[in-house]
């Protein structure tokens, strides 16, 4: 994608949603990195559902070693992985305690050493909750990236790094949440919706999805 196309790209998406905001719920830092530690291979619709009761009740890392695995999987029992997620939420829990005080470390290197956190949620976590500007590349991010030709890559992370070359200043702090949300909701991974795509026209996705046929209605009085 030419420079001048990706300038006009993301001004697009800014333009439809001025401030985007990840849909994963938190009432503070340590428990949006604990959703997004939990929201691995699970939809974030799954993990705020489990989480609402749980966050109501624990919001520190102390309490959360409180509660104990066990505690912690009576909530998360309906998020795939939940007894290794558990497991590694504690875990993440004590070393905060340990190593950092308590509190979540403004640091990539430093959070992805944690138990359960790779770079991803490291990225997520440095964007949302820091203001950084990180690309946490997951699944929507990769397949936008590739099928537009934004940012293609073969693996997450060299789509990451292009994504750090190309996307210009303006845009860098919530570039990844547009992405993220054009992919979930616009350019899905089975069907992408092209008929009501904004910036269809600058994608080199071919041949394009043309929109669902309309029902035929039936003629008057028949059946």
């Amino acid at each position: 994608m030419k420079k001048a196309d990706v300038v006009d790209f993301f001004a697009r998406l800014a333009e439809a949603n001025p401030h985007p905001e990840t849909e994963l719920e938190s009432v503070n830092t340590y428990t949006l990195l604990v959703a997004v530690v939990l929201s691995a291979q699970a939809t974030d619709a799954g993990v705020n559902k489990a989480t609402r009761r749980l966050f109501a009740q624990v919001d520190t890392p102390e309490g959360m070693v409180a509660l104990g695995e066990e505690g912690l999987k009576e909530h998360i029992k309906t998020i795939g992985l939940f007894n290794t997620k558990a497991k590694n939420v504690i875990a993440l829990s004590e070393a905060l305690i340990a190593d950092h005080g308590g509190a979540v470390p403004e640091d990539r290197d430093a959070l992805e050493r944690l138990p359960g956190v790779g770079r991803k949620t490291a990225n997520v976590v440095m964007n949302t909750a820091f203001g950084h500007e990180t690309f946490a590349v997951d699944t929507h991010i990769f397949r936008v990236s590739n099928r537009t030709k934004l940012a293609p890559g073969k693996t997450v992370l060299a789509v990451e790094k292009k994504l750090e070359r190309v996307v210009p200043a303006p845009f860098r702090l919530h570039a990844h949440h547009w992405l993220i949300l054009h992919g979930r909701y616009v350019c899905k991974a089975r069907t992408p919706e092209c008929w009501r795509c904004i910036v269809a026209d600058l994608c080199a996705f071919r041949p394009k999805t043309p929109p669902p046929k309309a029902r035929r209605k039936p003629a008057p009085g028949g059946n």
